[in-house]
Parts: C-alpha cells; sequence; structure tokens
C-alpha cells in the first residue's frame, strides 16, 4: 500500500495550488492531510471526496484552526477520531481508521510555540497520545500513526540544531518523548530505512528557508513494535510546493 502524509497548511488553500493534481498523479490508497482549517460544511463536493476516494475529516470547534483528514481509496470498517479526552479533542488533531489488517492514525501534533502553557499542552498530548497507541496496538493489529510531529528528534533532522536546542521543536524535554516512542520499538519509517540520510520536511517562510534548504524534519510515519519487515520505501516528496511543509510517502505490505 502506498501512504502519503502531508500538513498543508490549509486545505482550501493548497486546492489552489494543485492539490488535486498531486493526489490524481501519485494515487495513494490512503492520503492523510494535517492542519486542514476547513470542516465538511465549508466545501465543496469534489473538495470533501475527490474522485476515487471516501473522505472522513476531525475538526477543531475553533473555526480556521488545526483539524485533520483521512482520504481512501478503500472503505474502512470504521473511521474514528479523537483520544476521548475533550481538552485535545476539541481541536480535532486526529483522524483515523481500522482496516482488517491495521490501523492508521493521522496527526497534527500541537505546537509548542506560544509559551509555556503551550508546550505542556504539547507534551501533554504526546503522553496521551502514548497511552492510546499502546493500548490500541496490545488489541493485535499493526498500528501506523503520521503526521506533524512538531519535533525533530535528532540533530541530523535538522539543519542547525545547535542554534536550536532553546526553541520548541528541539527542546530536550520534547525530544525525550520520541525517545520513549522509539525505546518502546516504535519505528521511525524513514530511520529505519535511512539510518544517515538528512531530509527535511519543514522550512519557515519568514526567512525563505526553503530555498536555502535550512529545514527541520518534523514529519514522520511510524509503525509499531516488530512492523519494520513490511516497509519498502519512506521519503520526502521535497519538490511538491504548495505548504511550508513537503508530502511524505511511504509504501508497505501491510
Amino acid at each position: 500500500m502506498k501512504f502519503i502524509s502531508w500538513n498543508v497548511n490549509g486545505y482550501r488553500a493548497v486546492m489552489k495550488k494543485g492539490f488535486m493534481d498531486f493526489l490524481s498523479k501519485n494515487s495513494p490508497d490512503i492520503m492523510a492531510v494535517q492542519e486542514t482549517k476547513a470542516c465538511p460544511e465549508q466545501l465543496k463536493e469534489d473538495e470533501l471526496s475527490p474522485h476515487g476516494y471516501i473522505s472522513f475529516f476531525s475538526c477543531a470547534e475553533r473555526k480556521g484552526y488545526s483539524g485533520t483528514a483521512l482520504f481512501v481509496k478503500k472503505k474502512p470498517l470504521k473511521f474514528y477520531g479523537g483520544l476521548g479526552i475533550k481538552k485535545f479533542d476539541c481541536e480535532g488533531r486526529i483522524a483515523a481508521a481500522e482496516y482488517e489488517n491495521f490501523h492508521i492514525l493521522n496527526v497534527y501534533f500541537p505546537n509548542g510555540g506560544m509559551g509555556p502553557e503551550r508546550i505542556k499542552y504539547k507534551l501533554d498530548f504526546y503522553e496521551a497520545f502514548l497511552s492510546f497507541i499502546e493500548d490500541l496496538r496490545k488489541k493485535g493489529k499493526p498500528v501506523i500513526f503520521c503526521g506533524d510531529v512538531n519535533t525533530a528528534h535528532n540533530e541530523i533532522d535538522l539543519a542547525r540544531p545547535r542554534e536550536n536546542e532553546n526553541n520548541t521543536g528541539f527542546l530536550r524535554i520534547e525530544r525525550d518523548w520520541l525517545d520513549k516512542l522509539t525505546g518502546k520499538g516504535w519505528i521511525d519509517a524513514f530511520r529505519y530505512l535511512h539510518p544517515q540520510k538528512i531530509e527535511y520536511t519543514w522550512w519557515d517562510y519568514k526567512t525563505r528557508a526553503r530555498e536555502r534548504n535550512v529545514g527541520w524534519r518534523i514529519d514522520y510515519f511510524f509503525l509499531s513494535p516488530g512492523c519494520g519487515k513490511f516497509l519498502k520505501k519512506a521519503g520526502a516528496l521535497a519538490e511538491v510546493l504548495g505548504s511550508d511543509h513537503c508530502p511524505l510517502e511511504m509504501e508497505a505490505d501491510i
């Protein structure tokens, strides 16, 4: 199966920048979109359900904020969203589906850039999410989650690690959670296949960082422990424009 994940920084905005052509050309089995900033009632019919796809949107209570969506070719056993915790679910950060053989969770993790309270919210979300996926995988099916984690794991994952040690997105307390995740056996698909390769998925608009490739790898595909054997391909589609993030692609026999 072919999976693509992309923080589009506004679903309606990226529609004007060739999203439909991208989807048609790449034809993933599952397309995961973060930061949609849109709900179904705000969309045209072809935006809500692109040709050949079934969609599921998880929306924030606050209009024009956050949000996730899944577009799938094959109807799942069920769609679901959220962690069952009001303070997180009100932001529409998870759109998920269960299939016969696996779960796929599309996640837009919080950004810690608005001060200490928001960093705490981000870390609380991290812990609640880890508990959720650990419980889910113990039910027996492989679990895949993807999306904008909003943290670069190691120095290889951003262009300027030393300059960013005290900035959210590379704080030790944020990175510790990724250490905890991988310590439990969760597999970073890209790093599993490419241990030393440098690739970025996000570049700051304001400093025109993409032109100089001064970026961060903060978007991921993760697989539950023992599922590395299913991986065939993983990497960033850095040439694709339309957002401050680029899409990620993963292929797996699952």
